[in-house]
């Protein structure tokens, strides 16, 4: 597996896969949805898709002695280590935020929501619907990738919107908390959206599997 996922990483992706992990910076941008930021990252994603089609990548990686089903891991895998870069971008920004800056005016003064744990949850969300849409839409064909991309956009914005939203609603004002306040609570929903990630993307896993062995490359 670590050779399929050096392949992917040298030869199959795009270079804005990895300038586009930068994107996890826009958590410092105040007043400002920094959950586009996540968005972003799958869009940074998305072209090493298109760059892999326009290559024949999957034609070329079943030529290769591995199962089907090591091609589909592979993407996953790749997928998941630039997400996983970008969640770390955005972690050591929250932390930032939540200390040394937590006095800073133009921070407090915001009414969108705060760089906390629960904006992370909801950019692994974000993620975990990527995953699950677009690849694992991808890999209903191994070739259209329009499709699906459109249907995640689709998604991902009114889902913004709502994780936006949410701390205006009586009573989850909390879920908002800045600094170091309401800690246990932002652990909680980080470990809530860890989990929510790793279940939506394991099951787009083993359906793409699955569709992907009924192909006829």
């Amino acid at each position: 597996m670590n050779n399929i996922l050096r392949k992917e990483m040298k030869l199959s992706a795009s270079v804005l896969s990895y300038l586009f992990i930068a994107f996890g910076l826009m958590f410092f941008i105040p007043n400002y949805p920094i959950l586009c930021g996540a968005f972003f990252v799958t869009l940074g994603i998305f072209h090493s898709f298109q760059n892999a089609r326009e290559a024949n990548d999957i034609v070329f990686s079943a030529l290769l002695p591995i199962a089907k089903k090591d091609i589909v891991r592979g993407k996953y895998l790749f997928v998941c280590v630039i997400e996983g870069l970008a969640v770390l971008i955005m972690t050591a920004v929250v932390i930032i935020r939540m200390t040394l800056l937590k006095n800073a005016e133009v921070y407090l003064n915001s009414t969108l929501m705060n760089a906390n744990f629960f904006a992370i949850a909801c950019a692994l969300v974000i993620f975990g619907l990527f995953n699950t849409i677009f690849v694992g839409g991808f890999f209903r064909t191994a070739y259209k990738f329009g499709a699906p991309f459109v249907i995640y956009i689709i998604s991902v914005f009114p889902a913004i919107f709502i994780a936006e939203a949410v701390h205006h609603i009586p009573g989850l004002e909390k879920v908002n908390a800045f600094g170091t306040d309401e800690t246990v609570l932002q652990t909680v929903l980080l470990l809530c959206g860890i989990k929510v990630f790793a279940a939506m993307t394991l099951l787009s896993l083993r359906a793409s599997c699955r569709r992907f062995e009924k192909i006829d490359l």
